[in-house]
């Protein structure tokens, strides 16, 4: 028998209305709301690290019931299905009212240790905040977002988890390209899992449309559930521990946005609404990873012009995007000082956090600021040399620092002209590093304690977009495995699977432009 305690409907104020009628709601925080059923549920994939989180028995996860549950066709004792109600700024520019369009939250799993778990499936159904869309979502991006969750996870990068995929049976119409061509595909289920989903958006709408009291409810809901430190703290006041709620959610975000650099990932669609209290990596859409190692990549078609959330500018807008949430706290703070020492915080830990990655990517003890132009010029190498960024790290730890050839670096390159055109500037720096390497001493220099201290902060496997594309494209035909063998393969990012190199190899040329493979929009 499972528990579910379902605080967010208990303590916070709902919509008074219920069912999936689109609507603007005034006054509360969710609307309950339920899944609609489905034609023919089946499970297409699970995870067994969160069955395991979860407390679940691995024996009813092959049951009916289990698939039933999971595709929105049954509700267990104790689940109280609702979809929250939020805003945000989208793309730079507030969006008002937004909500879950097509997320429906069960409820709050108890696990047996007490941990309190969220289980929200995406693709459920209509809800209020649909606007003009079905609240369903496809194949193909039920399964990015399934295998990206679990894929982050194991890289070590805070992340909201998926549970399961589950098939609906049904078909789902799509205009993926915005052409006005729409197309009928496959529809899935993902049921996605973190302590709470609360975003940047939950805390800006009521402030936006001046519902102060909503507002400090939810600030001491998330405070009472999942900051219980600070309001054991003997702080001053309210005031106070708002403020403090604010910094911690700055030193969060902060880290997240560093691992999301270390290996690589890009986000794609960084609007608030899209941003975890918690700091967690929240809402996998046209997310992709950098292949070869491009600051002003954007994987997402609709920022293709703008290129706002690039990956090199991803830190820029998490601190502009705090900015929106502080604004938002700025009623319950009273004044703007505990905020900006907030902010403060972020950029000091990403700083921090991001020259500690990076350090360890090289294989190098610390970094100085003596150190900026060795860095600057490896991106500008790697640039130039068109050169993969997975690749590049994981084959520098193999370097011989006694005789540093580029040779070793080899199959980093996409352009053998650009590889040779490259050539004398990485010879050059390859040189400055090994020099720098060896100023640190033995430490730094023992080939095996180098190469296992690169290896264990710079993957092997990621998950590409082409490799996502394959697995999709079997799925389609109705063959799972390539979901569940490249999900395998994900949960031992850093350590060599014999027998799967290829799943380390760089993007092949026909990924270069094909959509999905190299750039994603936003519909699903």
């Amino acid at each position: 028998m499972l528990t579910f305690d379902d605080s967010f409907v208990r303590e916070l104020p709902g919509d008074p209305l219920q069912g999936p009628e689109r609507r603007q709601v005034h006054g509360a925080l969710f609307s309950r709301v339920s899944p609609t059923p489905v034609s023919a549920p089946h499970l297409i994939a699970v995870a067994d690290e969160v069955v395991e989180a979860l407390g679940l028995d691995p024996a009813w996860v092959k049951t009916p019931e289990f698939t039933a549950v999971f595709a929105g066709n049954a509700l267990l004792p104790g689940m109280q299905p609702y979809s929250a109600n939020y805003g945000g700024h989208q793309f730079g520019n507030w969006a008002g009212q937004l909500g879950d369009g097509r997320a429906i939250t069960l409820g709050e799993l108890i696990t047996p240790s007490g941990a309190r778990h969220e289980l929200q499936l995406k693709g459920a159904g209509p809800t209020p905040y649909s606007r003009t869309a079905d609240g369903r979502a496809v194949l193909r991006s039920s399964i990015r977002e399934f295998l990206c969750s679990e894929a982050m996870h194991h890289l070590g990068v805070p992340t909201t988890r998926a549970l399961c995929l589950v098939g609906t049976g049904d078909a789902v119409v799509r205009d993926m390209f915005y052409d006005g061509r729409p197309a009928a595909e496959p529809g899935a289920i993902v049921c996605r899992v973190a302590p709470s989903f609360i975003r940047f958006g939950n805390f800006e709408l009521p402030a936006s449309r001046g519902e102060l009291p909503v507002l400090k409810l939810l600030a001491d809901y998330t405070l009472r559930h999942f900051f219980p430190g600070l309001v054991a703290e003997a702080l001053a006041d309210d005031r106070a521990r708002y403020g403090a709620l604010f910094h911690e959610v700055c030193v969060r975000t902060a880290t997240t946005v560093a691992h999301w650099q270390r290996v690589g990932f890009v986000h794609g669609v960084m609007n608030t609404d899209n941003m975890s209290i918690l700091g967690l990596t929240l809402d996998y859409g046209p997310y992709g990873w950098v292949d070869n190692f491009d600051p002003g990549w954007t994987p997402n078609t609709t920022d293709a012009q703008g290129r706002r959330y690039r990956f090199g500018h991803q830190p820029q807008v998490a601190y502009w995007n705090l900015t929106r949430l502080a604004g938002a706290l700025l009623p319950l703070v009273g004044h703007e000082d505990p905020l900006h020492e907030g902010l403060e915080a972020f950029v000091r830990t990403f700083e921090q956090d991001d020259r500690a990655f990076t350090a360890a990517k090289l294989g190098l003890a610390k970094l100085g600021a003596d150190d900026e132009p060795l860095l600057t010029e490896l991106r500008a190498v790697l640039v130039e040399g068109e050169m993969d960024m997975t690749i590049f790290y994981r084959r520098l730890a193999e370097l011989d620092l006694a005789a540093p050839s580029p040779t070793v670096l080899a199959d980093c390159f996409y352009d053998d002209a650009k590889r040779v055109a490259v050539e004398p500037r990485l010879n050059q720096w390859l040189a400055g590093y090994v020099a720098r390497a060896h100023s640190e001493g033995a430490p730094t220099t023992d080939p095996v304690a180098r190469a296992a201290r690169m290896n264990a902060v710079n993957p092997l496997y990621v998950c590409r977009n082409y490799l996502a594309v394959e697995a999709i494209e079997r799925a389609t035909a109705g063959d799972y495995s390539g979901v569940t063998g490249l999900l395998d393969v994900l949960r031992r990012p850093y350590m060599p699977q014999p027998g799967r190199e290829a799943y380390a190899a760089r993007r092949p040329e026909w990924a270069r432009n094909r959509p999905g493979a190299s750039m994603l929009s936003c519909s699903s």
